[in-house]
């Protein structure tokens, strides 16, 4: 083997191993290196590497060249030198190292509550249900009758402040969790957490950091 396809192999090893591996990594070096915003580095992948810079393209299809300072001299120095550049961006960032791929259902008593909030967005989605010809007035209302007379009169008294807190909630947890944690923005998972914390609030914000524990568990017990 040449010089030149070594130097080609290891290219597309490093090139493989951080897309399919580090792609959180690749997308605090859009975010802290080129400047670019979470929704813009969404999608980042490394197209092509040099001992002086990474070229990195972004979610919308545009090129970025992220400049390796000082330029490596050889390939073994990759692996060392982009673990620095990513600790530098997490500092620089204000994020967290570690990085949450997953989603965790609710469980126990959150399960409950996610329940109750949703049978509670759907019941006073309208106020319209509350009034008889509503399935859910013929199907158990009409036996308590006074009692939907109140929730046609609240409905919007709860409807409206729930959804404003939800809504806030969900931001929130994107802010808060979601970007501090490199949660891919748009991806299945970050949509889980989202519409997660919208539909049942605080329950998602436990098993969230009960995620990030777990994950904390397993880097420490790898170090031993």
């Amino acid at each position: 083997m040449t010089d030149q396809d070594k130097d080609a192999a290891a290219k597309h090893r490093i090139i493989t191993h951080m897309n399919a591996d580090h792609q959180d990594s690749l997308i605090r070096y859009l975010e802290y290196y080129a400047h670019l915003s979470p929704f813009a580095a969404r999608n980042a992948q490394l197209t092509d590497i040099t001992f002086d810079s990474m070229t990195i393209a972004s979610g919308n299809s545009n090129i970025h060249n992220v400049p390796i300072k000082p330029p490596m001299t050889s390939w073994a120095e990759a692996r060392p030198r982009v673990v620095v550049m990513n600790a530098d961006a997490v500092k620089g960032l204000q994020r967290s190292n570690v990085t949450v791929k997953r989603y965790k259902g609710p469980r126990g008593w959150t399960t409950a509550v996610m329940v109750v909030c949703a049978l509670t967005f759907l019941a006073f989605a309208r106020p319209g249900n509350f009034l008889p010809g509503a399935l859910l007035y013929d199907t158990l209302l009409k036996y308590v009758p006074g009692f939907a007379k109140f929730c046609w009169r609240v409905q919007p008294l709860v409807i409206y402040p729930m959804v404003a807190l939800h809504v806030y909630e969900a931001i929130h947890m994107e802010r808060s969790r979601l970007r501090k944690h490199t949660v891919r923005m748009f991806s299945r998972t970050w949509w889980m957490w989202v519409v997660s914390t919208f539909v049942e609030g605080a329950g998602a914000f436990v098993r969230f950091d009960e995620v990030i524990r777990e994950e904390e568990e397993k880097r420490a017990k790898a170090k031993h």
